[in-house]
Order: structure tokens, then C-alpha cells, then sequence
């Protein structure tokens, strides 16, 4: 079997879907590597690396598509709408396509995948058992956005973020509160401890208290009645309208005294929850800032807007996208090893596995044969 490794086409989109440490990892299991001339260059990967490796370099995509068996990608068409147009016209029936593609909401993409009668992966399926740990790609990217979302608010507050004995006197450290403590809450709340700030946390899943506590955060406790807080998958579920309400008048003081918040609250295919609204943010002290996480889909702050940074009553409200991509070089690192272990489980003896019983193949695989198979998709697909 031959992987062909396109160069992605996304604006800004610096990530690359195998690196050359990757390589020998697959042509051991038989696989051939193909890969786009400068793929990796936005990464910080050249051609020779990957030639040392043992793989080939393509200077002609429509060539790559043609050979390849197997196509990596970080974007698929369902998260590069416009520029993967192209790419979706080069791919031939029966080739098996994987990257990340927005399943749960680029719905007509993936309808467009089954007419090209590939056979599609989603990564961003990938379930949340023990065995496929190696193949989170959701986890690892909010590990690069949790961490990075301290960096972008250290460098945004015009104050330091320990508390330092000076000559001048003791400077007070920053009040930094995260909202949401899955992989990015958690790595934010981390990192924000690192830099030596005073760092609270909340969630709405009681059962996180414990991780919070465990690095040096204190959780905020709201006296709000939460119910089923997590779904099967282990993510936070969408709760009604008076929860978040609730939730939101509970969290204004707290917000208020913050000079740092980091929100991370996001439903897998739904708009994020908004937990600040435009009268919070007035109740804020001027150059607090705002990092919101879940900028992308929809923002858990009222005044967001993905991709920018807005400044509203003196407040600096920053919606970072594609944040993972501010740090290509261990993002693809991370991307590579989770894409690698995952075709490998897939693919046996050059081969994909038939196996009905597979829980990670079932939940990631979209389409085959011209139709699209996933359950969840499929259910979406019929509304």
C-alpha cells in the first residue's frame, strides 16, 4: 500500500500530517511513503528528512493522489471547505482518506466523500476507550491550545504573572480562572501555574475537582444543580439554557476579579455555550483579557469573534483559530504519532480490516462503497 502525504492548503495551516520520525514506523508494516514536495516545510520538516527516512517526494499532488492507496491528511474537506475542493475531484473510489473533518457538522462534506466513493476516517471519532489513548488526536491538539492559551494571555496582560520580591516592592501575582477542565482546562490551568499565577478553576463535572486540585488550582464550587454533566465519551454534555443562566450569575464575581479567563467549554457537533456575556465582560476591570478557546464554534463569550481579538469596555477579548497550528512543529509531531498508530491498527498485512467488531473502526470510518456508514453521521445526514 502507498500513503500519499499531501502539503495542506488551509490558510495558516502549518501542521503537516506525517513527520519523518513516523516513517519507519510504517514502511516496517509495508507500507510505501509518498509525500508532497515541502509539506512538512511549514513544520519545520524538509524533504531531505524525509528522503533519510526512507520515504519518496512528490512534486506533482495530482500524481501523489493518483498513486496513493491511503491519503493523510490534517484537513480533510469537511475542515477546508474551499481550498480541499480540488483534492476531493483527485481522489479515486476505494481510496482510504484520513484526517480530521469537522464529522458532526460538515455534513454535506462528508455527503460529497461518499460520492467519491472513498473510504473515509474521521479522527476527530476517535472513541475514548483505553486502547485508543495512542490515537486522540482531539487530546493531543488541546493539550497544544490549553498550553498556548496562557502564552497568548501572558503575553496580552500588561502585568507579570508571579508574584516577585523586588526592590520596588512585592508585585502581586495574576488571577487567572479557567473555565472547563478537560485536556485544554487542564494544561491551561498547568502552564498558567507554571508562570507562577494564582490560578482557579471550574467545570461542571464535580469529578474533576480532584485534577484540578492536583495542580495547585482551587476549584470553584457553584451551587448550580448540573445532573448528567458528561456524556458516554467522557465530554461535557450540552445543558438547557436556565443551567447556563444560572451558571453565568454564579460566575460574574468571579469573572470580575480575574485578570486572566481562559474558556474551554465546547459540545462536540453543537455551538458552544456562551458562560460570559457582554455584562460580564463590563463588569471586568480594564486590560483584563479574555482567551476563548472555543472561538471556532460559536465562543463561550458573547463578544467573540473567531480569528480576532476585540477589545470591549477596555477588555481584550482574543478567539484564537486554528491555535494549534502557533506551534506546527510539536503539533505535528503529536498529530503524526496519533494519524501513524491509528492506520496501523486499521490496516493490516496491507489490508483494511473487516473486523465488525471493532469499536475504533466503526466509530471512525464515514463512508464506504458510496454511502456513508457512520450511525451518528448518518442520523445527522437524515435531519
Amino acid at each position: 500500500m502507498i500513503i500519499g502525504v499531501p502539503k495542506e492548503t488551509f490558510p495558516d495551516e502549518t501542521r503537516v500530517a506525517l513527520i519523518p520520525k513516523n516513517i519507519p514506523n510504517l514502511t516496517k508494516t509495508g507500507f510505501e511513503v509518498l509525500i508532497e514536495s515541502k509539506a512538512g516545510k511549514a513544520s519545520g520538516f524538509s524533504d531531505s528528512e524525509y528522503t533519510g527516512k526512507g520515504a519518496k517526494i512528490s512534486g506533482n499532488r495530482k500524481e501523489l493522489f493518483s498513486k496513493a492507496d491511503v491519503i493523510l491528511q490534517v484537513r480533510g474537506i469537511g475542515t477546508n471547505p474551499v481550498d480541499g475542493k480540488s483534492d476531493l475531484e483527485l481522489m479515486k473510489p476505494g481510496q482510504i482518506v484520513v484526517g480530521l473533518h469537522d464529522p458532526l457538522t460538515a455534513i454535506s462534506a462528508i455527503k460529497k466523500l461518499a460520492n467519491r466513493k472513498v473510504i473515509s476516517f474521521s479522527m476527530e471519532l476517535i472513541p475514548r476507550i483505553t486502547r485508543a489513548q495512542s490515537m486522540d488526536v482531539l487530546s493531543s491538539m488541546a493539550t497544544i491550545a490549553g498550553y498556548k492559551s496562557v502564552l497568548i494571555a501572558a503575553e496580552s496582560l500588561p502585568k507579570l504573572f508571579p508574584m516577585l520580591m523586588t526592590a520596588a516592592g512585592t508585585i502581586s501575582p495574576a488571577q487567572v480562572f479557567v473555565v472547563g477542565a478537560g485536556v485544554a482546562g487542564l494544561q491551561a490551568i498547568a502552564t498558567a501555574k507554571r508562570l507562577g499565577s494564582v490560578v482557579k478553576a471550574y467545570d461542571v463535572r464535580p469529578a474533576v475537582k480532584e485534577q484540578i486540585e492536583s495542580l495547585g488550582a482551587k476549584f470553584v464550587e457553584l451551587p448550580v444543580e448540573a445532573g448528567e454533566s458528561e456524556d458516554s465519551g467522557g465530554y461535557a454534555k450540552e445543558m438547557d439554557e436556565a443551567f447556563y443562566k444560572r451558571q453565568r450569575e454564579m460566575m460574574t464575581k468571579i469573572v470580575a476579579e480575574s485578570d486572566v479567563v481562559i474558556t474551554t467549554a465546547a459540545i462536540p457537533g453543537k455551538k458552544a455555550p456562551v458562560l460570559i456575556t457582554a455584562a460580564m465582560v463590563k463588569e471586568m476591570h480594564q486590560d483584563s483579557i479574555i482567551v476563548d478557546l472555543a472561538a471556532e464554534s460559536g465562543g463561550n463569550c458573547e463578544l467573540t469573534k473567531s480569528g480576532k481579538t476585540v477589545v470591549k469596555n477596555g477588555v481584550t477579548i482574543i478567539g484564537p483559530a486554528n491555535i494549534a497550528s502557533a506551534i506546527p512543529y510539536h503539533a505535528s509531531q503529536m498529530y503524526s504519532k496519533n494519524i501513524t498508530t491509528f492506520l496501523n491498527h486499521i490496516v493490516k498485512e496491507g489490508k483494511l480490516s473487516d473486523d465488525a467488531d471493532d469499536e475504533i473502526l466503526n466509530d471512525t470510518m464515514m463512508t464506504k462503497n458510496g454511502e456513508i456508514v457512520n450511525k451518528r453521521i448518518k442520523e445527522l445526514a437524515a435531519k
